[in-house]
């Protein structure tokens, strides 16, 4: 590894994003985790983001008092300027432009408290979700002449015409120039980095390939610590009752899907899995946890299908060792898009850090970790025959597969937070230099 280069005063990073603590998510766990480690690794950390106001849209009760314009300091020692928001709904339309006024609303911010010499950034992150925050995260690297990284956590622009973003109906041509535009300045902005940061390989390996100079891998990390996890649900599941060993008629297939709820996780595949199931007289229940703009959508079908899905809302962290202790299978699901192909979603490194059973519903790259680690059973995103296939096998053999060390093994040396973050830093310092 090059040795580390002597820190001074004068690094100090510039986080813009749109999802940063207190609020709870993929994004925010992420920097959660890694901010207190560049700190203390040397690196002064400032960061621009709104209040909390995710999922819902509208100001977190709880945090009513951090509004836009307040500059307080985190709990790991970071400056966070809080910038305006725009009040939203579930619609595209309307979160994009919630996105925009914070993006446009972080130059001003940004400019107006970090111009002073002593305060300027040597290194500005514009991180995606949501887009944006990059364009903005560009304009300020370029007032501070500072370096410029791009991180992309998903495989965007490619994610913007299979999310829905030009759908049929009036305005249909507008919006696809306009998304060919937004591509091609995604892309030229990757280019124009002074690096990039995805979280997969094979996506470090689509945006080199469109011209980015340069491109770090940093994965996903995970809510808790592989041996953590592990020994929790492991002390969930002997607090189990003794039916809970053997499937049969009267021990029905336990499935669990616990992370976002939106258009990407392709959830409908479960529930007409679990309705097609039940209506074949095999027993299976279906729980899923978290919240998202698809809920509405998924607990409609699953009444009208009848299927066996409860929906449980948000679950806090100290319940989810739980939930993984009751389920024999953990489903981890995305949509058949090719983008997704790129991905790994970083609820998988934490499913397999409790050794439990995955059924993933998953492509490229994560399948081939599942698949490679012997983690558990892949069928193809979407395919609901695969997966009823799948589970009816296990009601019929009355169990599911054991899972061995592998994969908890691999989460820790590839997904440890504290070898992330050194990581990061690694890439950073190669920035300077």
């Amino acid at each position: 590894m090059p040795q580390a280069r002597t820190r001074t005063s004068r690094d100090h990073l510039l986080l813009v994003t749109h999802h940063y603590e207190p609020e709870t998510g993929a994004p925010q766990r992420r920097w959660g985790a890694l901010v207190p480690r560049l700190v203390d690794a040397g690196i002064r950390v400032s960061v621009l983001a709104p209040p909390p106001h995710y999922p819902a849209g509208t100001l977190d009760p709880a945090h009513a008092d951090i509004r836009p314009g307040r500059v307080e300091r985190g709990r790991h020692g970071e400056r966070i300027l809080r910038v305006r928001y725009r009040e939203h709904t579930s619609s595209l339309a309307s979160r994009t432009a919630d996105h925009v006024v914070a993006a446009a609303h972080s130059v001003v911010l940004g400019w107006r408290h970090l111009r002073a010499r002593a305060h300027r950034p040597t290194v500005v992150v514009g991180t995606v979700p949501g887009i944006p925050s990059m364009f903005a995260a560009w304009a300020l690297a370029r007032l501070f002449r500072a370096q410029f990284v791009v991180e992309m956590r998903d495989a965007w622009p490619d994610l913007i015409r299979p999310a829905g973003v030009v759908a049929d109906g009036r305005g249909q041509r507008l919006r696809a120039a306009v998304v060919a535009v937004a591509h091609r300045a995604i892309v030229r902005l990757q280019a124009r980095s002074d690096l990039v940061v995805t979280t997969t390989e094979t996506f470090a390996e689509v945006v080199a390939g469109r011209g980015a100079p340069h491109v770090g891998v940093v994965r996903n990390g995970t809510t808790f610590g592989a041996d953590r996890l592990a020994d929790d649900v492991g002390e969930e599941v002997e607090a189990l009752p003794d039916d809970s060993a053997r499937l049969g008629p009267h021990r029905p297939l336990r499935v669990v899907y616990v992370g976002t709820i939106g258009r990407s996780q392709g959830l409908e595949v479960a529930i007409h899995a679990a309705a097609s199931l039940a209506g074949s007289g095999l027993p299976v229940e279906v729980r899923i946890a978290g919240t998202g703009a698809d809920v509405p959508h998924l607990t409609a079908l699953a009444s009208t299908l009848g299927a066996p899905v409860t929906f449980l809302g948000r679950v806090p962290h100290s319940d989810v060792p739980a939930l993984y202790a009751w389920a024999d299978t953990v489903l981890v699901s995305l949509r058949d898009w090719e983008p997704f192909q790129w991905t790994v979603p970083s609820k998988l490194y934490e499913t397999m850090a409790t050794r439990r059973h995955v059924t993933a519903c998953l492509a490229g790259e994560a399948a081939e970790l599942v698949l490679s680690l012997e983690a558990g059973d892949v069928v193809p995103p979407g395919d609901v025959a695969a997966l009823v296939a799948l589970w009816s096998g296990f009601v019929r053999e009355g169990a599911v597969p054991s899972i061995g060390p592998a994969a908890q093994e691999w989460v820790a040396l590839n997904a440890d937070d504290d070898a992330l973050a050194a990581r990061y830093v690694e890439l950073l310092d190669g920035l300077c230099r």
